[in-house]
């Protein structure tokens, strides 16, 4: 019997640490043999203790390797030449791909055989075996990121008094059976890759950026975080029907919460783009990336009807009791609004989905903005027509013409001259305003 290496055989002459990266290669790709107690030149040199280097080399596929490859391992002690050799069949395995438990899901954990060698693979070949493996539902495959926490994620269950252990994890869909952490794990985790961005502008468009934020961490710090920033913007304004006084914010507090939500729950993360809020004076718009699921269209979605993207992470949210059920939230922001006079749009494409939600007070504050307006340019005539006829104003003289106090004296005075209506002469007791020449 003569021995050579190639795509489907390794020799080695004893058992060794790199006897994992050739199982490892050999199962991630067509299968292959292991011969141990056979030099790389194909000379037998045979082995003392074969069920000994067997059982070496059980344990440490048993040990080091993930997921589970035993079962797909076959030991044999053949004789050849007089001497004791083990061969060890390997198969291709179904849970590709198959690595190294102390360097993860990553190219040096990761090996394939090329030729005659067992060489790692790139970030690209190790998703596309987990695509081949686990389906394309992206919360069911394996994250390439094993190192995770969940800080954030036990506190949102230790407050609704619901365990969050191993035995949890693997029914929700955290981890797999073998104890291998999910995407949707990567999701809850404080390691979460997705972020959501807002920002905040200064009138109707986008010209002029007021804030901005990137949210990070697990979708419950993101959900929490950003729930707070768009609530510290939406201001409550008061108006009055005879003698009653009437609060409103600028947005439902429901339609902002369920706004939110939908983005975290329904975006098709197998994307890496972030998914956006912008808030503008008249509008908040929730940009979500990845359209409606294949056969859904909008009127259906308008009707109450949902079918889920992401079934286990709404799973989670369920359990916790931050969304009721399926199809709900959207009926819940249109009926938010019912009776305002406005109604919430809903705009999609094939990438995206976008939630519009009208302020409810900004015909208000227009109407408030343009009397104050109004106001301030009737001041500024009356400042103008007595500078005209005396030639120069003092601020004493401004604060009795109006009736103002002397701090909205002295801002009307400084608005005007930066306007360039009037011009500052003198310094201290002899500060005094005339007309440009």
């Amino acid at each position: 019997m003569t021995f050579q290496e190639s795509e489907t055989v390794e020799l080695k002459a004893i058992v060794v640490e790199d006897i994992k990266k050739e199982i490892i290669a050999f199962a991630n790709c067509e299968g292959g043999k292991l011969y141990i107690g056979v030099q790389d030149d194909g000379t037998v040199t045979g082995l003392d203790d074969p069920d000994g280097a067997s059982l070496q080399v059980s344990n440490m596929v048993r040990d080091a390797i993930k997921p589970d490859l035993t079962m797909f391992l076959h030991y044999e002690t053949l004789t050849v030449d007089g001497k004791k050799i083990v061969a060890v069949d390997i198969q291709q395995g179904t849970e590709r791909p198959y690595y190294i438990a102390k360097k993860g899901l990553r190219p040096e954990g990761v090996y394939v055989r090329q030729g005659y060698s067992s060489v790692p693979v790139t970030n690209t070949a190790i998703r596309h075996m987990i695509k081949e493996t686990d389906g394309d539902h992206f919360e069911e495959m394996r994250s390439l990121e094993q190192n995770l926490t969940f800080e954030r994620a036990r506190k949102e269950f230790a407050d609704r008094n619901i365990k969050f252990g191993q035995a949890q994890m693997k029914t929700l869909g955290i981890m797999t059976q073998d104890g291998v952490y999910t995407n949707l794990g990567l999701l809850l985790s404080d390691q979460c890759v997705h972020t959501v961005k807002a920002a905040v502008f200064e009138g109707m468009n986008q010209s002029q950026f007021k804030d901005r934020k990137e949210f990070t961490g697990s979708l419950f710090r993101q959900m929490d975080d950003v729930y707070d920033f768009i609530d510290f913007r939406n201001q409550t304004h008061s108006s009055y029907e005879k003698l009653r006084r009437i609060d409103r914010r600028d947005y439902p507090e429901v339609a902002v919460r369920e706004a939110l939500l939908n983005l975290l729950v329904h975006r098709e993360y197998s994307f890496r783009a972030s998914t956006f809020i912008s808030i503008y004076t008249d509008r908040i718009e929730f940009t979500s990336i990845g359209g409606l699921v294949s056969g859904v269209t909008l009127k259906d979605v308008m009707m109450g009807i949902s079918v889920c993207r992401n079934v286990k992470l709404a799973n989670v949210f369920y359990r916790l009791e931050l969304i009721e059920a399926y199809g709900t939230g959207i009926r819940k922001i249109l009926d938010s609004y019912e009776g305002t006079g406005m109604t919430p749009q809903i705009e999609t494409s094939d990438n995206a989905f976008k939630i519009i939600l009208p302020n409810l007070n900004a015909k208000t504050e227009q109407k408030e903005r343009d009397n104050r307006g109004s106001e301030s340019r009737a001041a500024e005539d009356k400042v103008i027509t007595l500078a005209k006829k005396q030639g120069a104003v003092t601020r004493k003289e401004v604060e009795i013409l109006l009736g103002i106090s002397q701090t909205t004296c002295g801002r009307l005075l400084k608005q005007m001259v930066g306007n360039g209506l009037i011009v500052q002469e003198g310094k201290g007791k002899t500060t005094h305003y005339c007309l440009p020449k």
